[in-house]
C-alpha cells in the first residue's frame, strides 16, 4: 500500500501518519507547507524515533491551494489510498478572515481532488466535521446524508469540500469516502484549541471560558481521540470489500459512502474542564469558569454537536481507546512537554 496523506504535519493528519506507520507496512507521501497551522516537529516525533519508518515517509513541499508541478505529481503517481486531513480548522480565525480562510479549504480541496482524477486511487478519505450539520437539538444525533446547515465559515468551507468531493465522485467516479468527526483531542495539539487552553489556563489559575445558553447550560459535544479517527479510517480501508461496499457512481449508487466517527459519550463543557483538572491534579480555584452566553459573545458558535455513529458501529467498528485513557494520557503527554501550550 501507498498513500497519499495531506496534513502530516498538522496536529490529526501526524496521528494518522504514526498510527499507518505502527499498523502498516505502507509508503507514505507526505506533502506540507507549514504555511498554516502545521509543524515539522509533529512528523520529526515519529519517523526521526524509527530508521524504518523515516525510510517509509516522504515529504515533498506542495502548497495545496495550486496545482501540483509535473515533478511533484509524479511522486503521487502510484499511491492507490489517498487520505485528506488538510484544512485550516479554527472557527474564531474563520470569522476573523472568512474569505481566505473558505478559499484556501476549497482550492485545496479541488487540487487535491485533481491529483486524485490523475492518479486514480482504490480509495478516497475526506475528513469532514459534524459542523457542516449546524447544531443538533436536545436528544437528536445528526445522520448521514442530514440537511447541510453550516453555521459559521469554518463549517461553510467543509460544506463547500464535501460539495466538490460529490461532484467528482459522480463526474469522474472517483472513489470517495467522507468521514465526519466531532471534536478530535490529543497530543501536540494547537494551543488555540479548548483542549489544550484548558491545560494552559488550569496550570497558570486562569479564568476558563465556557459557552452556555442564556439559561446557564454548558454546550456538550463528543470528544475523540485522534489515534481513534486513525484507526477508524485504517480499518475501511482494509475492510473494504468485506465488511463494507465502497459507493460508485458507475455501479448505480446516488451517493459516495459516508461514515460518522464519534466518541463514546457526550460530555458537556464544564465536565470536560473539570475531568482534565483531575487529570492534572489540580483544584479548580472557585469563579474559574466562566459561563458566557454563546449568542453574543462568540457569533456562529453551536451550543450542542451530535453525530449518529450506528452505520459505522453495524458494519464492526469501535473506538479501541476509551475517553477516559484517551484524556489521561493526553493531559499527562501535555504536562510533561509543555512547550507544547505555546504552540
Amino acid at each position: 500500500m501507498r498513500v497519499l496523506l495531506s496534513g502530516a504535519s498538522g496536529f490529526v493528519g501526524s496521528h494518522v501518519l504514526r498510527h499507518l506507520l505502527m499498523n502498516t507496512s505502507a509508503e507514505i507521501v507526505a506533502p506540507v507547507t507549514f504555511r498554516h497551522k502545521g509543524l515539522p516537529e509533529r512528523i520529526e516525533s515519529s519517523i526521526c524515533t524509527n530508521r524504518e519508518w523515516e525510510q517509509r515517509v516522504s515529504v515533498p513541499h506542495w502548497d495545496m491551494t495550486s496545482p501540483p508541478g509535473p515533478i511533484t505529481l509524479r511522486q503521487f503517481s502510484d499511491c492507490d489510498v489517498f487520505m485528506n486531513v488538510a484544512s485550516e480548522s479554527h472557527v474564531d480565525r474563520s470569522i476573523s478572515d472568512p474569505s481566505g480562510f473558505i478559499m484556501n479549504n476549497t482550492l485545496l480541496m479541488l487540487n487535491i481532488l485533481d491529483v486524485a482524477r490523475k492518479v486514480r486511487p482504490e480509495i478516497f478519505l475526506q475528513m469532514s466535521t459534524d459542523e457542516v450539520y449546524g447544531p443538533a437539538s436536545d436528544g437528536y444525533r445528526h445522520r448521514e446524508w442530514d440537511v447541510i446547515a453550516p453555521s459559521n465559515p469554518y463549517a461553510a468551507s467543509k460544506a463547500a469540500q464535501e460539495a466538490v468531493c460529490f461532484s467528482y465522485w459522480r463526474t469522474y467516479d472517483l472513489p470517495i469516502v467522507i468521514t465526519n468527526t466531532m471534536n478530535i483531542i490529543g497530543e501536540m495539539q494547537s494551543a488555540e484549541k479548548m483542549f489544550p487552553m484548558c491545560i494552559r489556563k488550569i496550570r497558570d489559575g486562569q479564568p476558563i471560558t465556557v459557552h452556555c445558553a442564556q439559561d446557564g447550560t454548558p454546550g456538550s459535544r463528543f470528544y475523540l481521540h485522534a489515534r481513534n479517527l486513525a484507526d477508524a479510517w485504517l480499518w475501511l480501508v482494509n475492510r473494504q470489500g468485506d465488511n463494507w461496499d465502497l459507493q460508485r457512481y458507475s455501479d448505480g449508487s446516488v451517493r459516495p459512502s459516508r461514515f460518522n466517527i464519534v466518541g463514546e459519550r457526550e460530555i458537556d463543557n464544564i465536565t470536560l474542564v473539570k475531568m482534565i483538572a483531575d487529570s492534572m491534579g489540580k483544584e479548580l480555584l472557585p469563579g474559574q469558569i466562566q459561563r458566557v452566553d454563546f449568542h453574543s459573545s462568540r457569533p456562529g458558535h453551536d451550543l450542542r454537536y451530535a453525530l449518529d455513529d450506528r452505520k459505522i458501529k453495524s458494519i464492526g467498528w469501535f473506538p479501541p481507546v476509551s475517553l477516559d485513557t484517551s484524556l489521561k494520557k493526553a493531559v499527562e503527554w501535555t504536562m510533561a512537554n509543555q512547550e507544547w501550550l505555546e504552540t
